[in-house]
């Protein structure tokens, strides 16, 4: 059981944003994120949306570092991820 963090890589609003997901489940993921006061606007299907400032408070809390690459593989593993298509409701 893990929340994993990614690298804020992703640029939107003036700042870089990253990626939170749990490798377990989304009750997991919700009750971090609740615990570290992101709201529930960043949740995005699979995983919730932090900007790059938040980083070092959220592995602070626990969120352990990995690539974007590793983040997506456990995120599947875990049968959690949603694909672009999903989303789109496709």
């Amino acid at each position: 059981m893990a929340v994993l963090i990614d690298e804020p890589i992703w640029p939107a609003h003036g700042r870089l944003w990253g990626h939170l997901v749990s490798d377990t489940s989304l009750d997991e993921l919700h009750a971090f994120a609740r615990d570290a006061g992101i709201p529930a606007r960043g949740f995005d299907h699979d995983h919730y949306d932090y900007p790059d400032e938040r980083r070092d408070a959220l592995i602070a809390q626990g969120a352990q570092p990995v690539t974007g690459k590793e983040l997506v593989a456990r995120l599947t593993a875990a049968g959690l991820r949603v694909s672009q298509r999903e989303k789109r409701g496709l």
